[in-house]
């Protein structure tokens, strides 16, 4: 190897999602468990009715293998595999749940289809060029743990603290009706929700970022998008601007620059906030000196990042 090449990371963690009519859910779920566990990837795999959404962490054989099955199925080509290099296995064990919807949302009862309407798809470069125009409102459909420690820059951004507040957040866009809006997510999973749902509302020119703040960065270096990325899996925060990085996030007690994310260490709370790591170790990893004295409260670990109790997604 020249000693200008740089190595691979021995592991992948792939993210993905599919709108899709899947006949028996939980007999694929059943199913697609036990081949998970055989070829030895590890993440959490949420499959319904309506489709597949996951992510997941394995060698680059594993990966590679449960792509090349997965899209050999019927209906299961053509998915956007988001793939991200790393040093470890992203995810302790392997989890396949049926459920109602591949996210939570609460749209079905409105009957949001993803698969039938949705907004227009844009890539990273028509995002790009689109986004900074007058005539255009950026809208971050993700919950405020996330939008906190990092967002596009001039982006609408919700107090929510999980997507089914979604809905009822819609009339704060009203003013905005007659702008062309642009949803983005950190897949763009739930922007196909989220646009299909704005459709529904009466908004006439609706977009999405195609394949969310990961794939952008992939293409574009992240530029203009403020702080660290959100990600559901032990990494937590991730850099995603090579271009103009910043850090727009503060430790929740001392208030200096940080973005480090963690949950409180009292599961009772479980609260996601940024702390940095000398406050870490000084409030053993809670968020409240309440917290702190929880009879309940987990041993800090140093990370913040705790599988179980009380760990949310």
């Amino acid at each position: 190897m020249s000693s200008c090449m740089v190595a691979e990371k021995p592991y992948r963690v792939v993210a993905y999602y599919k709108y899709v009519l899947i006949d028996n859910p939980e007999e694929f779920s059943a199913e697609h468990l036990e081949f998970c566990k055989r070829i030895g990837v590890r993440g959490r795999i949420y499959v319904a009715n309506e489709g597949i959404n996951g992510q997941f962490s394995g060698t680059t054989a594993q990966c590679n293998e449960y792509i090349s099955s997965l899209t050999s199925k019927e209906g299961f080509d053509g998915i956007d595999f988001k793939i991200d290099e790393s040093e470890t296995m992203a995810f302790k064990k392997i989890h396949v749940r049926h459920k109602r919807e591949i996210v939570h949302s609460g749209l079905d009862k409105f009957g949001i289809n993803p698969a039938i309407k949705t907004g227009k798809h844009l890539n990273a470069d028509e995002f790009l060029e689109l986004k900074d125009k007058e005539e255009v409102v950026l809208v971050d459909v993700r919950s405020k743990y996330e939008t906190n420690v990092g967002k596009f820059k001039g982006a609408i951004s919700f107090d929510i603290e999980t997507f089914r507040e979604f809905p009822e957040k819609v009339k704060e866009l009203e003013p905005y009706k007659n702008k062309k809006i642009i949803t983005y997510c950190t897949g763009g999973i739930k922007c196909e929700k989220a646009s299909a749902f704005l459709l529904e509302q009466g908004f006439e020119d609706v977009a999405q970022l195609h394949g969310g703040i990961i794939r952008y960065a992939k293409e574009t270096g992240g530029k203009d998008f403020d702080g660290k990325l959100y990600v559901f899996d032990a990494r937590i925060v991730i850099d995603i601007n090579e271009v103009n990085p910043t850090i727009i996030s503060t430790c929740k007690h001392c208030g200096t620059s940080s973005a480090r994310m963690v949950n409180c260490a009292n599961p009772l709370c479980n609260d996601q906030f940024v702390l940095c790591e000398d406050c870490g170790w000084e409030h053993k990893g809670c968020c409240s000196d309440e917290c702190k004295e929880s009879p309940v409260v987990r041993e800090y670990n140093g990370t913040g990042y705790y599988t179980k109790p009380g760990f949310t997604m």
